[in-house]
C-alpha cells in the first residue's frame, strides 16, 4: 500500500505539493482569521506563493503563537468540529486542535499508510498499549489508522504489563504499539513469570515518543537493550498533535517517511533558511488537507536531519533522521511532549510548594526522565499524591518527586551571575 505519489519522481511530487498549497492559501485566506490577518499585515497575497521556495515570503507560526491566538486558527465553526485534543505547550497553556469529519478521514489515512510503511498488513492484529482518552490524539488516530487498513487491533491501554501478556497470549497479536521504554517492562514481567516473549507471536513494535536509533540509523542503547532480549523488528515513528501527520520507518529502517499528500517540510536554521540535504535543522511544518486548523510553516521546536537519497522500499519522500534535540528544552516524557513552563505553572497552583526545581538528564537507556524538587515546609504524602494527580490530569504523564529542604532548593537555585533564580537544571 505504496500511494502512487509517494514513488514519484521528487520533481512530480513538487509540482504536486505546490498544486495543494495554492489551494491551502486560498482556503486559510478565506476561512482563517489568524492567516487572513498575517497576510494583510506582511501585504502578502495567497498568489505570491507559487513555489514551496515562495513559502519563505510568508512569517513562521509559532507554539505561542497558538497559544496565543489558538481560537483564530480554527477555519470552520465549533458545530462542525467532531473531536477535541489538547496539547501543551510553552506557556503551560494547552492548544486546543479540533478536528471535522473529514479531519478525522484524513488522520485515518496518514496512519494507514503509516502502518503500511513498516509492513503492517490485513491480516494482522496490533495491541495499542497508550491511551485512547484524555483529549490524547495519538491513540485515536492509531485505532481509526488499523480499521482503515482493515486489520485487528486490541485496545488494552496504558501500563501494566501482567494485562499486556494476558492479551498478548490470548489474542496473538502480530505488532505492538507502543513507547519504546515499555517494551523493557514486559520483557521484565515475561522472565519473572516464564513466558517465553520469543513464541509469542509477537514480530514488530510500532514505537511511539522516544528514540530508537543514533544519527546514522544504527541503534541506540534503548534498541540494543530491547533486542538483546526480544527477537523483533523495532520501528521509529516521529508526529505531533499540530501536524496530525506521521513519519514511519519502512523495511529499510533509515528514517521516518514523509507523506507528500499531507504534508510540506522545510528544516530550517536559526534564521529560518533552509539546511542542506542531511544538515540538522529546525522542523517547519505545512499541512495539506487540513480543514479545522490547517498550519502554515509551523516550527514544531524539534531539531531533525532530512535525507533526499533513494530508499530501498520504492518510496521517492524526504526521510527524517532521529530526533537530535529540542529547542527550549522540550522535553519527551513516556510519549508525551512536555516543556518545563508548564510544570512550572502547575505547580504554581499549590500554595503549599515554596521552592522548585525541574531536573531534566537521561536514564540508563538513554531516554529523558525529569526529577521536580520542591520545597514544601507542610510536604505530606497527601501533598505529593494531589501534586501527581494534577500532572496526570493537564499533562497525561508524572514525573519524579522529591522533597527538599530550603536550603536546597536555594543553592540548585543560585546562578553564577545572580541575575534570577535557576529553575530548570538540564543534565542531558
Amino acid at each position: 500500500m505504496i500511494p502512487e505519489i509517494e514513488k514519484a519522481t521528487s520533481e512530480e511530487i513538487k509540482a504536486f505539493q505546490e498544486d495543494k498549497l495554492k489551494e491551502l492559501l486560498k482556503y486559510v485566506n478565506e476561512n482563517s482569521p489568524y492567516y487572513r490577518r498575517v497576510f494583510r499585515n506582511y501585504k502578502i497575497h495567497p498568489s505570491d506563493i507559487n513555489s514551496i521556495e515562495d513559502l519563505a515570503k510568508l512569517p513562521v507560526t509559532t507554539k505561542e503563537d497558538l497559544q496565543q491566538y489558538n481560537d483564530d486558527f480554527f477555519c470552520v465553526p465549533k458545530s462542525k468540529i467532531i473531536d477535541f485534543v489538547t496539547t501543551s505547550g510553552t506557556l503551560g497553556e494547552p492548544v486546543t486542535v479540533g478536528l471535522t469529519d473529514k479531519d478525522l478521514d484524513r488522520l485515518a489515512y496518514n496512519e494507514a499508510i503509516s502502518f503500511a510503511c513498516a509492513g503492517v498488513q490485513e491480516e494482522d492484529i496490533l495491541q495499542l498499549t497508550t491511551t485512547m482518552d484524555r483529549r490524547f490524539m495519538a491513540g485515536l488516530a492509531y485505532f481509526l489508522g488499523v480499521r482503515k487498513l482493515g486489520a485487528g487491533i486490541i485496545r488494552v491501554g496504558a501500563g501494566i504489563p501482567e494485562l499486556q501478556w494476558d492479551s498478548i497470549l490470548k489474542f496473538k497479536p502480530t505488532y505492538l504499539i507502543v513507547v519504546p521504554s515499555f517494551l523493557l517492562k514486559l520483557i521484565q514481567y515475561a522472565e519473572a513469570n516464564t513466558i517465553d516473549i520469543n513464541s509469542s507471536g509477537i514480530k514488530g513494535a510500532i514505537c511511539i515518543g522516544e528514540s530508537l536509533r543514533n544519527q546514522d540509523f544504527s541503534l541506540n542503547i534503548l534498541a540494543k537493550k530491547i533486542k538483546a532480549k526480544w527477537d523483533i523488528e523495532l520501528y521509529s515513528t516521529y508526529a505531533s498533535t499540530e501536524m496530525s501527520t506521521a513519519f514511519t520507518e519502512c523495511s529499510e529502517q533509515q528514517g521516518g517517511h514523509q507523506h507528500p499528500e499531507l504534508i510540506i517540510v522545510e528544516i530550517l536554521d536559526e534564521d529560518n533558511q533552509p539546511v542542506s540535504d542531511g544538515e540538522e535543522g529546525e522542523l517547519v511544518i505545512t499541512t495539506l488537507g487540513v480543514e479545522a486548523m490547517p498550519l502554515l510553516r509551523f516550527k514544531t521546536g524539534d531539531i531533525v536531519a532530512g535525507h533526499t537519497d533513494s530508499c530501498n522500499c520504492g518510496r521517492n519522500t524526504l526521510r527524517l533522521g532521529p530526533l537530535v534535540g529540542r529547542k527550549k528544552q522540550m522535553i519527551k516524557y513516556k510519549g508525551t511532549t512536555l516543556y518545563p513552563p508548564a510544570m512550572d505553572n502547575l505547580l504554581n497552583d499549590f500554595t503549599e510548594v515554596k521552592g522548585h526545581v525541574v531536573e531534566i538528564y537521561h536514564n540508563e537507556i538513554g531516554t529523558d526522565e525529569i526529577l521536580i524538587k520542591i520545597f514544601a515546609p507542610k510536604a505530606s504524602d497527601r501533598l505529593l499524591s494531589k501534586i501527581r494527580d494534577h500532572f496526570r490530569s493537564k499533562l497525561r504523564v508524572s514525573p519524579a518527586i522529591e522533597i527538599c529542604s530550603r536550603e536546597e532548593i536555594q543553592k540548585l537555585q543560585s546562578s553564577k551571575l545572580g541575575r534570577k533564580p535557576v529553575g530548570v537544571i538540564d543534565k542531558r
